[in-house]
């Protein structure tokens, strides 16, 4: 069985087929967690760590900062004192980590919601972590946007079927481009991809971001892939780029795949047609980035982009 994926430049419609798979998880309010304390967590590398959810909740929101969140093992394993000693202590991170509220909670912190008490990681928020060790992000930097006050990345530490955590990642995710969870973790797989494609070092568009979403939710809603309604909303995104050529890559998935796993496949779909791979690795003016689930359990991804070729 195989999936299709497609590429539009400009007005031509080329059909690749090739295997690919997708994903997209709804971003999940995380400000609804409730402050407790969750013990104390040590320093690492330097780093003042919050071990209370909940203050340093109120710490971001009042700072106007991102919030990182590690979820440790209880007791402490072997991979997270690598991830201490060595993914942390990254040369890059520690000034990418200024920007952010830094919290350390084992996986077995517990919190109150509503008046019951359950494990932090159990709070459908962190869902994309799967109960286990991990890293999240969630948004308190840019209020009055959609993703104000939600989880924006999720990486699990627990090895899945496509996605591998190497100490490199952490970077990158502590530098993304605003965006919601979907946008981010489809463009955290470009970024990581070992030929380090170019087309997220341009410009992040919001126009194009928007697009992007609206049509990956058209695809899930009609189940189908595919570039529909190109006619109209070509001359649209040419006007919302000012005379750049938009172009569009989409994709779609096999059923049940988890995010990150699946971002990192939808990427390597990609890779395997030339045609979209030119679109991706090169240089664009300006870019967008997105995926969403439909019913039927399939993902559908678009990459949106405009340039001056």
């Amino acid at each position: 069985m195989s999936r299709t994926v497609l590429l539009l430049l400009c007005s031509q419609l080329v059909f690749i087929v090739v295997d690919v798979r997708a994903a997209e998880e709804d971003e999940q309010k995380a400000e609804s967690v409730g402050a407790v304390d969750v013990g104390a967590a040590e320093g690492a590398g330097g780093i003042e760590w919050h071990d209370v959810y909940g203050d340093a909740m109120r710490v971001a929101k009042a700072q106007q900062k991102m919030m990182f969140v590690w979820f440790h093992s209880a007791p402490e394993s072997r991979f997270d004192r690598w991830f201490e000693t060595v993914a942390l202590r990254n040369a890059k991170v520690a000034p990418l980590l200024d920007r952010y509220i830094p919290v350390k909670l084992s996986t077995g912190a517990r919190i109150t919601v509503d008046g019951k008490e359950q494990r932090v990681l159990d709070h459908p928020a962190f869902q994309e972590l799967n109960h286990s060790p991990g890293m999240a992000i969630i948004d308190f930097a840019n209020p009055n946007t959609e993703h104000y006050g939600y989880v924006v990345t999720t990486l699990p530490f627990v090895p899945g079927k496509y996605y591998r955590f190497r100490p490199e990642h952490l970077a990158v995710a502590l530098d993304l481009p605003a965006g919601t969870l979907t946008q981010r973790t489809l463009i955290f797989a470009v970024r990581i991809h070992p030929e380090r494609p170019a087309s997220t070092r341009g410009q992040i568009d919001p126009n194009l971001l928007k697009e992007a979403k609206s049509h990956s939710n058209y695809q899930a809603t009609i189940r189908v892939q595919g570039h529909h309604h190109w006619g109209h909303r070509f001359p649209r995104l040419r006007r919302l780029l000012f005379g750049l050529q938009p172009q569009e890559i989409v994709a779609e998935s096999w059923p049940q795949e988890g995010l990150v796993d699946a971002a990192v496949d939808v990427v390597d779909s990609w890779h395997h047609s030339s045609g979209h791979w030119q679109a991706v690795y090169s240089n664009q003016n300006r870019f967008g980035y997105d995926m969403k689930k439909g019913g039927n359990g399939i993902w559908y991804a678009t990459g949106l982009f405009g340039n001056n070729r």
